[in-house]
Formats: C-alpha cells, sequence, structure tokens
C-alpha cells in the first residue's frame, strides 16, 4: 500500500486571483469556491489544487514548488505566454533547462524546457 497526493493546498490572500493564473496556466477549471478558498482540478485523475484564504503575505521563499513543462510550444514562446498571464521573473537564477518564476502573490515556480504531452480533453456525455 502507498499514499497519492490528494490535494495541494497553497495559502494566499486573494484565492479567485490565484485560481484564474493557475487555470490559465494549467489549463485547469475551478470546480469549487466558498468562503475560505478556491479549488481548481484538471481533466484527468491528478491532485486538485486549493487556493485558501489566509490573513499574512507570503514572506519567504516557498519550501515547495512547481515545475510546469510546455505542451505544445518551446520554452520561451511559453515563458511569454506565462509572464502575459501575470507571472513576475524571480530574482531566483534558473539553470541551463529552467526559468524561475513567481505567480501573482510571489510563489516561485519553474519553467522546464522539457515538454511533457497535453492532457487530453475532459470527457463529456453524449
Amino acid at each position: 500500500m502507498a499514499s497519492r497526493v490528494g490535494d495541494i493546498i497553497i495559502d494566499c490572500i486573494d484565492p479567485e486571483l490565484l485560481a484564474t493564473f493557475w487555470c490559465e496556466v494549467l489549463n485547469y477549471r475551478v470546480f469549487a469556491r466558498d468562503e475560505t478558498g478556491v479549488a481548481i482540478r484538471g481533466a484527468t485523475v491528478s491532485p486538485d489544487i486549493l487556493f485558501i484564504r489566509v490573513g499574512e503575505p507570503k514572506a519567504t521563499k516557498n519550501r515547495l514548488h512547481f515545475d510546469v513543462c510546455p505542451t505544445d510550444r518551446d520554452q520561451g514562446e511559453e515563458l511569454t505566454r506565462l509572464l502575459d498571464l501575470g507571472a513576475k521573473r524571480s530574482s531566483i537564477i534558473g539553470g541551463g533547462s529552467w526559468v524561475v518564476l513567481a505567480d501573482p502573490e510571489g510563489n516561485e515556480f519553474c519553467l522546464m524546457s522539457k515538454r511533457i504531452p497535453a492532457e487530453p480533453a475532459p470527457f463529456h456525455d453524449a
């Protein structure tokens, strides 16, 4: 037996802002929201991401972060798209195969140069 990641929780000041940003980055959709936050989900079985409202802003470097990979373009084109969505270049220096960025609340993430095939389209009942 083993455990699986069920949800990824991100504390934030503005759950709607981060949910909107990450939905665009990952091609996810909002599937639940309440007074505590917003939850987003991909098309296939993958961990949901929950943005939970907290009172204090991010103050230090993340101890955990996402590595995101382009699905249908090269790293340079995806970098332009992410910056247009509101990502910022981080003061943390990346390596040859990754670029360190931050989301609109300053959470670091890496844009990798390797591609990962896109998730299949969600199944819809006819």
